[in-house]
């Protein structure tokens, strides 16, 4: 009995050594925002995970694709609107991989691919849009770019859920141009406001005549309030009221 056990020591220690090397490359775990995409003699057999999973060593490979929301920062591009108007902007792009095995086998690198399609795209939006599109309207551009990158990813397993343009820059003589448009737009609306209020004060002061004329009282009425609105201001002004009957022989005579 001693012999057979010292007989079978080297070969326990045998299989304890390959299984120290097999079971690690033979079991993974996976977390529940991973997949592992499986090839099998370069053949791909599919996804799987999350949890614990086993590959056949030394003949399975395994390529772990992460499922969260990347982000990806686009790099300032020089761009010329469509109106011929200089502008520097960036963006930033919200996707993440949908399909693990295309993500694999149809691209090389999906985070490149993308970030140069973002890029390429935003170029070609903005130059077709004008200045104050871009700076009225960010919202209807976002989507825009949002349906174009999402639809040539699509093919890759990526999904592009929001872009937005994240700044605009202008070169300062634009600026200046811009600042001198504001100005004059609100000098516009204040004459326009003015003189709406000198037409309304007008026609209420004509409506007021004709009601003076109908009723030659209310001019009287009004008289006395213009003295009672002189005698309130403890002013040295002296004033002599004279009706104005004394006046109308004179005038009726011119």
């Amino acid at each position: 009995m001693n012999g057979f056990v010292l007989y079978l020591g080297p070969w326990i220690v045998v299989i304890l050594a390959l299984g120290l090397i097999v079971l690690p490359q033979a079991a993974r775990i996976l977390r529940e925002y991973e997949r592992g995409v499986i090839f099998r003699w370069g053949k791909l057999k599919g996804a799987k995970g999350p949890g614990l999973i086993f590959l056949i060593p030394f003949i399975d490979r395994m390529v772990r694709m992460d499922l969260r929301v990347v982000t990806i920062d686009v790099p300032k591009q020089e761009v010329m609107t469509r109106d011929n108007v200089p502008a520097t902007v960036d963006a930033v792009v919200y996707f993440r991989v949908v399909d693990p095995e295309a993500a694999v086998v149809k691209v090389e690198n999906f985070l490149k691919a993308s970030s140069l399609i973002a890029q390429t795209t935003l170029r070609k939006v903005l130059g077709q849009s004008e200045l104050d599109e871009l700076l009225a309207h960010r919202e209807k551009i976002n989507v825009q770019l949002q349906e174009i990158i999402d639809r040539q990813t699509a093919p890759w397993g990526v999904k592009v859920s929001t872009v937005e343009v994240r700044d605009v820059v202008l070169p300062d003589g634009m600026k200046r141009a811009m600042a001198k448009q504001a100005e004059a737009e609100r000098e516009r609306r204040a004459k326009v406001v003015n003189a709406e209020g000198e037409f309304q004060a007008a026609e209420k002061m004509v409506q007021a005549a004709a009601m003076m004329a109908e009723q030659p009282i209310a001019l009287q009425l009004r008289f006395l309030q213009t003295m009672v609105e002189i005698s309130s201001e403890h002013n040295t002004t002296s004033f002599i009221p004279l009706p104005s009957e004394l006046f109308r022989p004179f005038v009726q005579k011119g």
